[in-house]
């Protein structure tokens, strides 16, 4: 056996590992269960996939002993069995596929899979190899059980875990290593912890509600498990993977190329990422899941079977630990020798928590207005830039349409900082194609968006009024109101910029802009509680929430552009490509307006200052990597639309519908850079600069949303 090629670092346990006393039976059954579907010393294609020895030394029962230590005897064994098919799965695609390099066959193998986990009625089709026999007697042993909910979340899950494996393959043929975002994302679909998630409400018998299951503190919850769990299995299988089968998906693997990290560098970098999602899920648990509760009215058997979920997952993390110390399937040698000694497991607990504790309260200790001395970026991208021509025009109404609305209230903004943000000519380059008349509504909603964005900070962050903040937020949906139905009188010029927007919107695309809004605007609630607790974020979720906070659902939703069709726009590569936009015009946005924020505005949510508190390194350091990040997504999105687009095109329309979608993403791109580079918002003199507070505005409102602003200026920094 080769040397280790590093030694495994001090993991984050807060959480203690338990056996289930059914382990020997579920060994018993399970080997039974896999010889009889002939996983085992049957030759698949001329290839033995497993022989018994390696069945027995990777033990999969012990696994799900240990992730699921409160199952009952029967439901062990179920469970085991899925974890056999899976891992099984996952070798026998390595063997049949990835080592060989046959994609299109692979992509029919995959096809194959989906006809064996129907979310309604039985399966039809004839299994053909042990990976079909498999999941088609798991599936009729399983979704009987479970509501029409749980099966929905369990194919989808299912099927990324199976169809993502190509993702995995094309980038081991185009020899292509991810970057770090995009192998997050990805790893959660193909590493299978999602999977893993809905079998453990199997498990405990406890479905989270319907109602609740796609909101955000559960897709949180769910999340860090995924990027913990398959984190943690990078680090442990990196010498099988990366020296022994030449895979390129593993993360210690993308840290060391992406950050320039030794090996043990990277495998470090990586369990801190861990120890940042574990510490991100207690505090989702903690602070977020409760007010969910009282939110959606879940009543107290539900909220029960939710805890008995969470408590599920932190089961499912302890053990599948315990179970990577153990088996001979990964690197573990220097488990007991090394910096992973066994000892008891409360002193293991404490130690850990004790070595990890530097890191949590780090993310606490930012200082507010601390001085930024970084240079003003300079970044170019290879996407050609397109201005409107209606752009001068467009300038002198947007001042008029502020004006008149109260934008110009001379305490969040006056005449200077408009005309400082210069918000129509982000308009002309993201949408350089619009009419005279839908680029002032595209120029009024990206002003309402920029005030909105400083309103928020300022009027309720400042005071820690997050209740004000809410309430305020609650309002606004009265203001995009629904065809025919009344919409109220506004309180404050945020309300009567959007009540003089939403008529001026097209019919078509109000649906979009009001979700995009709720978004948006409910995305800020989280940044006011975070500020709050002087909190900043963890990255992953930092790079989640930034896509909402940044407004981006509401410039798509504003495009111009050709419309794609919805069954395609689910599809990966057009999910891929507007994501990668999408994370290019907010890094662009943090580069600039990152000595704004920190200096000038004690902001904490800037990728710089989330990269700078994660790697612990120096302001410059968390620059390039920012920097870095921005070149990689552009070159992620230009890589799936020269290679994964061109199998969505059907015939001439979609083909041109896509092209136009991509149009837009890359006119979206350039004018968001162009704009950075040419407004004064993030420039001297403007950094240091606060209107003077005008009279009362007109709008009256309640105590508390229409007048708190007026109390705001007291409190501004002194720059």
């Amino acid at each position: 056996m080769p040397e280790q090629p590093f030694l495994l670092p001090e993991f984050y346990l807060p959480y203690p590992a338990r056996l289930n006393p059914h382990l020997d039976r579920a060994r018993e059954h399970s080997k039974a269960w896999a010889r009889e579907l002939d996983m085992i010393d049957v030759p698949q294609h001329g290839t033995v996939i497993w022989t018994e020895r390696d069945l027995d030394s990777h033990d999969y029962a012990l696994l799900c002993a240990y992730t699921h230590p409160d199952a009952g005897a029967d439901e062990l064994d179920l469970i085991t069995d899925w974890y056999v098919w899976v891992f099984y799965f996952d070798d026998h695609f390595l063997e049949l596929y990835k080592r060989t390099g046959d994609i299109d066959s692979a992509r029919t193998y995959l096809d194959r899979l989906e006809q064996f986990m129907p979310v309604e009625g039985e399966i039809t089709a004839t299994p053909e190899n042990p990976v079909e026999r498999g999941l088609a007697d798991l599936w009729n042993r399983t979704v009987p059980h479970r509501s029409a909910g749980w099966r929905r979340r369990f194919a989808d899950s299912t099927k990324a875990l199976l169809d993502e494996s190509l993702w995995e393959l094309a980038n081991i043929n185009e020899g292509r290593l991810a970057n770090p975002i995009e192998y997050v994302e990805m790893r959660r679909k193909v590493g299978g912890a999602p999977w893993s998630a809905n079998l453990v409400e199997h498990s405990v018998h406890a479905e989270v509600p319907d109602a609740i299951a796609a909101s955000r503190p559960m897709e949180v919850l769910r999340d860090c498990f995924a990027d913990s769990v398959h984190l943690r299995n990078d680090l442990f299988s990196y010498q099988r993977e990366v020296q022994d089968e030449g895979e390129l998906s593993n993360g210690v693997l993308v840290f060391e190329k992406f950050l320039g990290l030794s090996t043990q560098q990277a495998a470090d970098a990586v369990n801190d990422l861990i120890t940042s999602r574990l510490h991100q899920f207690e505090h989702t648990a903690l602070t977020e899941v409760p007010a969910l509760f009282d939110e959606h009215c879940v009543d107290a058997a539900a909220r029960a079977a939710t805890f008995a979920y969470v408590k599920g997952l932190q089961d499912w993390q302890a053990g599948g630990h315990e179970w990577h110390l153990r088996s001979s399937r990964y690197m573990n040698d220097d488990a007991v020798t090394g910096r992973q000694g066994f000892g008891t497991s409360a002193a293991r607990i404490f130690g850990s928590v004790l070595a990890t504790a530097p890191q949590r309260l780090r993310a606490y200790h930012s200082t507010p207005f601390s001085m930024a001395d970084v240079p003003r970026p300079s970044l170019e991208l290879p996407v050609p830039l397109r201005l409107s021509p209606h752009l001068e025009s467009c300038r002198r109404r947007n001042v008029d349409w502020a004006r008149r609305t109260g934008l110009l209230d001379g305490v969040v903004w006056d005449e200077r900082k408009l005309r400082a943000a210069d918000l129509p000519l982000c308009a002309a380059g993201t949408h350089p194609d619009a009419t005279a008349d839908a680029l002032d509504v595209t120029s009024d909603w990206l002003t309402w968006r920029s005030y909105a964005d400083d309103y928020y900070p300022l009027v309720f962050g400042a005071t820690r009024d997050l209740a004000g903040a809410k309430a305020a937020t609650f309002r606004l949906p009265a203001f995009m109101p629904a065809e025919g139905a009344p919409m109220p009188a506004p309180a404050t010029p945020l309300e009567a910029g959007l009540a003089d927007l939403w008529p001026r919107t097209a019919a078509e695309r109000r649906p979009a802009v009001r979700r995009a809004v709720e978004t948006m605007t409910s995305s800020w609630l989280w940044e006011l509680a975070n500020q709050a607790q002087n909190r900043i974020p963890d990255p992953i979720d930092y790079v989640g929430m930034r896509r909402h906070t940044s407004g981006a659902d509401l410039t798509t939703s504003l495009s111009r552009g050709h419309a794609v069709p919805p069954e395609l726009y689910r599809t990966r590569p057009v999910q891929t490509i507007e994501h990668t936009a999408t994370d290019v015009t907010w890094l662009v946005n943090d580069l600039y307006s990152y000595r704004k924020e920190i200096q000038y505005e004690g902001e904490l949510h800037n990728a710089v200052l989330v990269v700078r508190n994660f790697l612990n390194c120096t302001e410059e350091r968390a620059f390039e990597v920012v920097t870095d990040l921005v070149h990689a997504r552009v070159a992620e999105f230009e890589h799936s639309v020269a290679t994964e687009l061109p199998a969505l095109y059907r015939d001439d329309a979609t083909e041109e519908a896509l092209l136009g979608f991509v149009q837009g993403l890359r006119d979206r791109m350039a004018g968001t850079l162009h704009w950075h580079e040419n407004s004064a918002r993030y420039a001297e003199p403007e950094l240091g600069y606060h209107p003077t507070p005008a009279p009362a505005p007109a709008f009256g409102g309640p105590t508390g949303i229409g007048t708190s602003s007026l109390r705001i200026s007291a409190l501004l920094p002194t720059p």
